[in-house]
């Protein structure tokens, strides 16, 4: 198999390859490419010299590895591959084995194995990995493919990609990023295939680890939320609008329920940051999908409104960056999005289809940025390749900023 190298990430894990202290955790929604970045890392591994038999790698919901259920049965197929020197332990679908913790870290604690997992989201952010692994460990989250990476994959499967990046926004939003889905040619196929992800997350991420009495409510929340991604949510806003739709739920059930499809990654949160006090704002919140399809994939309507759905890709865009995103309120305006680096560097970003419309328009989106009053970087972000110039702040075409990787 033909792998995509997924530079983006790879780069971020080198540094811990040959580390047997940690054990490197991918994380990330369903069929966003974790099985096939473990492979990437052995292929590169065995490039730089690894032997062939010092590698182990298991796919455990595979044919081969299928009645591997119990720690003491992972233990004795670990133990049959015998190596000298650095073992590198590659396990998929970690949640299959009950009692894996232990396992895998008395694996690390001698010394001789570096150790990668991924599995279940829901299992494996719950809290329960950090206490059984005693904190030894480093998570690297997963992204769909962003708008860089689904142009590149369309070249590397030999799709035509249009010189016109807005003809290529639109199929981006509409298809989306899953890795699978570039691979048909048929647009009915791709949405197929999203919805199929969608109940295989139910399925496996959720339905085995929460009881969900009523799937019919669960399913409308989850609609809901989606349909709304990008608006401002409380679970009282959210449980108001769904009683108008006729759908009764407790406020506590349907909390419940929206931390599910966090932790199944289905939706990020992002929190909401007053300026001015610099303080956290409770109860309101912005959800974005983890990826745009999602909305596609459960709606008849093909439109795309795009203000959310630009504000969803960057969104995903900073997160696969490592920033850490929030939405900014200043008085009265909001700035769409706080980004915070790992130098705890700040920026500021608006995101609009295009400001050439109008000059309300225009000042519309300058002047959150222009009531900040500091020096980090701030961004405006359109679809416009005529440019402006105002005050300092960067006025960026999006789809050229996301093509050359740039940072903010």
């Amino acid at each position: 198999m033909q792998l995509y190298f997924r530079e983006k990430y790879l780069k971020k894990m080198r540094g811990f390859y040959h580390d047997v202290e940690v054990i490197k955790v991918i994380t990330g929604v369903r069929r966003s490419g974790k099985s096939c970045l473990m492979a990437m890392v052995k292929e590169e591994l065995l490039r730089g010299g690894v032997a062939p038999e010092n590698i182990i790698f298991l796919d455990l919901d595979s044919k081969e590895c299928r009645k591997i259920k119990t720690a003491d049965g992972l233990e004795e197929v670990i133990d049959s591959r015998r190596a000298q020197g650095t073992k590198y332990l590659f396990i998929d679908e970690i949640q299959n084995v009950k009692g894996f913790e232990e396992v895998i870290n008395a694996y690390r604690c001698t010394g001789e194995y570096s150790v990668f997992i991924t599995g279940s989201n829901s299992y494996l952010l719950s809290g329960e990995l950090a206490t059984k692994l005693t904190g030894r460990y480093v998570e690297f989250e997963l992204f769909t493919l962003s708008f860089d990476e689904y142009l590149d994959m369309k070249a590397f499967l030999g799709k035509s990609v249009d010189a016109n990046l807005t003809i290529e926004l639109n199929n981006y939003l509409q298809e989306g990023g899953f890795p699978k889905a570039m691979q048909y040619d048929d647009f009915a196929d791709k949405r197929t295939y999203v919805r199929s992800v969608i109940d295989e997350i139910f399925e496996k991420d959720i339905k085995r680890r929460v009881k969900v009495r009523n799937v019919e409510t669960f399913n409308n929340v989850r609609n809901f939320v989606i349909n709304n991604f990008g608006a401002t949510i409380s679970v009282k806003s959210l449980q108001e609008a769904l009683a108008k739709n006729g759908v009764e739920v407790k406020r506590e059930t349907l909390a419940r329920y929206i931390e599910v499809l966090v932790e199944s990654k289905v939706l990020y949160r992002c929190d909401r940051f007053d300026m001015k006090s610099k303080r956290a704002l409770s109860g309101e919140k912005k959800y974005y999908l983890a990826d745009v399809s999602f909305y596609f994939a459960t709606n008849t309507d093909n439109r795309i409104n795009y203000g959310p759905a630009l504000e969803n890709i960057v969104f995903i865009y900073a997160k696969s960056l490592d920033y850490a995103v929030s939405v900014g309120r200043i008085g009265k305006l909001e700035c769409d999005f706080i980004l915070r680096d790992n130098a705890l560097g700040y920026s500021y970003v608006q995101v609009a289809y295009t400001i050439g419309e109008s000059k309300s328009t225009e000042d519309r989106e300058y002047a959150p940025l222009e009531n900040i009053k500091d020096n980090y970087p701030k961004y405006v972000l359109t679809t416009d390749y005529l440019l402006q110039r105002r005050g300092g702040i960067k006025h960026v075409n999006l789809l050229e900023f996301m093509k050359s990787r740039s940072r903010f």
